[in-house]
């Protein structure tokens, strides 16, 4: 693994003028609107490098269309579950279909928060101590007594957010006792498995990792820092609420210990091609990992485009080595 930050321009596999690339993107999760944009900024940045390119959706008939005319490879702008819980991976390789990014199993572990930081933790990666809690357990064993026990075992401040989704959706900092319950009911209705972690205080960075012929590497780490303090949804795709700093402000010694971590936690987890590592700085310069996302955004505001920037690297290229690799995946 290397932690440069500038990745690979070169790459063995077909000429991307040659290639016909499906960019899949909407989908029925929260995430849709998100997902639309995304699709459409991956579409135009293909087509600009000569990649011939169309946006669908993932319905009804996409099956169909893959029959009647197979790409030679996807990309999935997909966010939320149907993008990034396995599920539609798992079809595309039902139909000898090829995929950017990483396959069915690796992608079910990551979606999965608890899971992944689980298998994170076991690897010797840093990130915060957690519980899961089902909504029907949350109820079973009264609320209260569970909230009083997660409170005095983890501490003050909290983050709960649903263990399985993105974008910030349901997500809340607790910082009193009183809040707790607010923030849970908030959270489940986005998913019936909340996620309450300890709250680690420090700089929100976001690593991408490419992996563009050479093996995985980490690109400059993006500062994130939202206007109200949290990065939740409206932080991340309204204008003015974010400023973002590409590269991030760390010194050298943290900003290798972050690449070095962000690393770790892609290969730990099984991924390929690309991912995004969410971590905390803490005031010691020690990277914390909160999540890996699959199916980074590709918006405007989005934190891997940023990234590629950062790196001097050109979007469009970027997107065609990765499809252009994925199509020698080929059956």
């Amino acid at each position: 693994m290397s932690v440069s930050p500038a990745a690979p321009t070169s790459v063995t596999g077909p000429a991307t003028d040659e290639l016909h690339v499906l960019v899949l993107a909407g989908g029925l999760s929260y995430e849709r609107d998100v997902s639309l944009r995304s699709g459409r900024r991956v579409l135009d940045a293909l087509r600009a490098v000569g990649v011939e390119a169309e946006l669908r959706d993932a319905d009804v008939a996409l099956l169909p269309a893959l029959a009647a005319d197979p790409p030679d490879a996807v990309v999935i702008a997909l966010h939320g579950a149907t993008g990034e819980d396995g599920s539609l991976r798992g079809v595309l390789d039902l139909c000898d279909v090829p995929y950017v990014g990483c396959d069915a199993r690796a992608s079910r572990l990551a979606w999965d928060k608890p899971s992944a930081k689980a298998v994170l933790r076991e690897a010797g990666i840093p990130t915060p101590d957690w519980v899961a809690l089902p909504h029907d357990r949350f109820s079973e064993l009264g609320a209260v007594a569970v909230l009083d026990r997660i409170a005095d075992r983890l501490g003050l401040p909290l983050m709960v957010k649903p263990a399985q989704g993105g974008s910030g959706l349901g997500a809340a900092v607790v910082r009193d006792a009183g809040s707790l319950p607010a923030a849970m009911v908030g959270c489940f209705a986005y998913d019936q498995t909340a996620l309450v972690e300890r709250y680690v205080p420090g700089m929100d960075v976001a690593v991408s990792v490419l992996d563009l012929g050479e093996g995985p590497q980490a690109l400059p780490p993006v500062e994130i820092v939202p206007r109200n303090g949290v990065y939740d949804y409206a932080a991340r795709y309204t204008a003015g609420r974010t400023t973002w700093h590409a590269p991030a402000r760390l010194d050298p010694d943290a900003a290798e210990r972050v690449a070095e971590v962000a690393l770790a936690a892609h290969t730990a987890l099984g991924l390929r091609d690309l991912s995004r590592v969410d971590l905390i700085v803490d005031a010691e310069g020690q990277p914390h990992v909160l999540e890996v996302n699959v199916s980074p955004g590709m918006t405007e505001t989005s934190l891997l485009p940023l990234a590629v920037q950062a790196a001097g690297l050109d979007f469009g290229r970027v997107l065609g080595t990765l499809v252009s690799r994925a199509a020698t995946r080929r059956p």
